[in-house]
């Protein structure tokens, strides 16, 4: 059963939850965004942030980690991604560690290292919850992950009449239904979505009128998103064609600082992935190539969107076909995070932490091979 993604399932749906676990005020999941980082210069990647959504705010940001099985590495790592994060994103809020355990003899703490550390790091046994969880429905949901396949399903069915009297909101309630029932299909792969239907009682429910209501709701909502995503994504192409951003606001019915947003963001993911590209693949380049590009790049202005397109009419020069190819790589990568970021998935009020790319930045790059923070 994969419990990091159920865990990450849950916070990003209901986050009060994880404000539940650590014994804070829930009310504080509407100033929180959870959402996840990549950390470049390693490939590794954070799955589970909690970030303050308030920039001047001096609340702590939130590391999570879901460990089910015994590692030794685990504090190694995690330390190891933590001070890499800060490195390259300089976030202006201190550092928080939650780490969730189904039970405290899971957990390889490794003292003689990490000591000092632990002051900031909040250890979770999902056994030792007790009565926090007795009345709970989010904590009992968490706790749900840790039942057996013999007693799982009966406490699934307590927790849905639980989430029927104690959940207003239809559409909440359906997602909670739906997270419930979805962590009983990861408990019982043997057995299919209608049997377990069946077991949960949710044959009936899911015909009636409100929780349909609630279903074409969601499903309204999806369709919405990905024609907004669909539009999106179109644009950087439609960029390259020479289209100007008044001809893409009108083709794709769009207002057009979203055109204008979005097109920023292309250019500077481009600048991102070249420069990443000369770092991690610098083998590519030739020095008469480094020579070019540092030719290039020099009478240009410190402006995006120039120091964009001459990269990208650089790399379309005939002889120029493995860097072509592995710098849309790279950039297939950021854009994928691009279109998230203007869906508002990474933030809803602030900037997403991000690369900082100049010109300055791109001839660093070029001379030394010199890897942007």
């Amino acid at each position: 059963m994969k419990t990091d993604t159920i865990f990450y399932s849950l916070f990003k749906e209901f986050p009060s939850i994880f404000f539940e676990l650590i014994n804070q005020s829930t009310e504080q999941a509407a100033t929180y965004q959870f959402t996840s980082r990549e950390i470049k210069q390693l490939s590794f990647r954070v799955d589970g942030l909690f970030l303050p959504k308030n920039e001047a705010s001096n609340q702590p940001f939130y590391l999570v980690e879901v460990q089910f099985q015994p590692d030794e590495d685990l504090y190694y790592r995690l330390f190891a991604e933590l001070f890499i994060f800060l490195r390259q994103y300089k976030p202006s809020h201190p550092w928080r560690v939650v780490v969730i355990y189904p039970t405290r003899r899971i957990e390889r703490e490794q003292p003689l290292q990490f000591r000092e550390l632990f002051s900031r790091v909040q250890r979770i046994y999902l056994d030792e919850l007790g009565d926090v969880a007795s009345d709970s429905l989010g904590v009992k949901i968490v706790k749900l992950v840790m039942e057996t396949e013999q007693t799982a399903p009966e406490m699934a069915r307590q927790l849905i009449d639980q989430a029927q009297v104690e959940i207003t909101d239809a559409t909440t309630k359906r997602d909670l239904i739906d997270l419930i029932e979805t962590i009983i299909v990861y408990k019982l792969p043997q057995k299919s979505r209608q049997e377990i239907e069946a077991m949960l009682g949710l044959s009936e429910l899911k015909q009636t009128k409100v929780y349909q209501e609630a279903k074409q709701e969601g499903l309204t909502e999806g369709r919405q998103e990905g024609e907004f995503k669909a539009k999106l994504t179109a644009i950087p192409r439609m960029l390259q064609f020479g289209l100007s951003l008044e001809q893409i606001a009108q083709l794709q019915d769009l207002p057009v600082d979203v055109v204008q947003q979005t097109s920023h963001l292309f250019h500077k993911q481009n600048v991102a992935a070249f420069v990443e590209l000369l770092h991690h693949q610098r083998s590519l380049f030739s020095p008469q190539d480094l020579a070019e590009l540092a030719f290039l790049i020099q009478p240009l202005p410190d402006k995006i969107e120039d120091l964009s397109c001459a990269i990208a009419q650089w790399c379309k020069q005939e002889g120029h076909a493995a860097q072509l190819m592995a710098w849309r790589q790279i950039r297939s990568g950021l854009l994928s995070a691009m279109v998230e970021k203007l869906l508002g998935r990474n933030s809803d009020t602030q900037e997403t932490p991000s690369v900082s790319v100049n010109k300055a930045m791109v001839q660093n790059a070029i001379e030394s091979g010199e890897s942007f923070e």
